[in-house]
């Protein structure tokens, strides 16, 4: 993974960030990425292990999605609240969780502007969510505001490098990131990590790998295409003849990463599994 330098740790005051974040929570919105999402459940697993979660924790969930990291800290019985300001992702984490009768509290919040007290949690967890805030430093201060001393953040962001890194870059492509806004995979960057979260935590990382999964990659682009937010809008956002574009890169993308040789598709994406301790005496 290359190395980010004279990483920014500012954000213009000309970027209208409300609107890119309404924009943002539309795609997110649309199509229904819990059919993606519910792939991914390994990721909250093993990120509670790698915050050595223990029961009766408090643990705030942040951009929880439909509810992987939520759902792996109630399966360890710790006192959750899943949050994400998208009202439709959190009632599918709801109807997982009432499922498997685990008790969660889901609250709508957004990210940069987390409704908790300071230092109302022991951890506080995010897996491939927090990490789309348009507004990143904001987003790690509530995060470390919001943990307590001693606490820690679990975090998996993808890379900038890894297949999913690629598929942004790729779409960016033809829906190009408005002007100023940092890359998302900035957070799978521990150098970015260590400035954003500054001197008041200690930051440590693991290079891992989730493994998608699917009948062919035909299967993937029509999964990713009609549930995953952001591939959906694009191809929506384009002409005819740039979808056709989109398409094929898409496809040489999936060639390119795609490890099987059976006709499914094997594609193993990079992400950083990150552990933010925050210093101070716990309480």
């Amino acid at each position: 993974m290359n190395v980010q330098t004279a990483i920014p740790t500012t954000t213009p005051a000309t970027i209208d960030l409300a609107t890119i974040k309404g924009r943002q929570q539309v795609a997110w919105g649309s199509g229904d990425y819990a059919v993606v999402g519910t792939t991914l459940q390994i990721v909250g697993e093993t990120l509670c292990e790698a915050v050595d979660l223990r029961s009766g924790q408090r643990v705030l969930d942040v951009a929880a999605g439909n509810g992987n990291a939520t759902l792996a800290a109630a399966r360890r019985f710790a006192d959750v609240v899943s949050t994400d300001y998208v009202g439709t992702l959190l009632e599918r984490g709801r109807e997982r969780a009432t499922a498997e009768h685990l008790p969660v509290t889901f609250q709508e919040a957004d990210a940069e502007a987390l409704p908790f007290p300071d230092a109302s949690f022991d951890t506080v967890l995010s897996t491939f969510g927090v990490m789309f805030t348009p507004n990143q430093e904001q987003a790690a201060h509530e995060l470390l505001r919001v943990c307590r001393p001693g606490g820690k953040i679990g975090l998996a962001n993808w890379t900038p490098d890894g297949f999913i890194g690629q598929l942004f870059k790729t779409i960016g492509k033809y829906v190009p990131p408005a002007p100023g806004v940092k890359p998302p995979s900035l957070w799978g960057n521990k150098a970015h990590l260590e400035v954003l979260f500054g001197p008041t935590a200690a930051v440590s990382t693991q290079s891992r790998h989730f493994v998608f999964r699917y009948k062919s990659p035909d299967h993937w682009l029509e999964i990713f295409r009609g549930y995953y937010g952001p591939v959906l809008k694009a191809f929506a956002a384009i002409d005819a003849e740039a979808r056709e574009a989109l398409e094929k890169d898409l496809r040489a993308l999936l060639d390119k990463v795609n490890t099987a040789k059976d006709g499914t598709l094997v594609a193993p994406s990079e992400y950083l599994e990150v552990v933010v301790s925050k210093r101070g005496a716990a309480t």
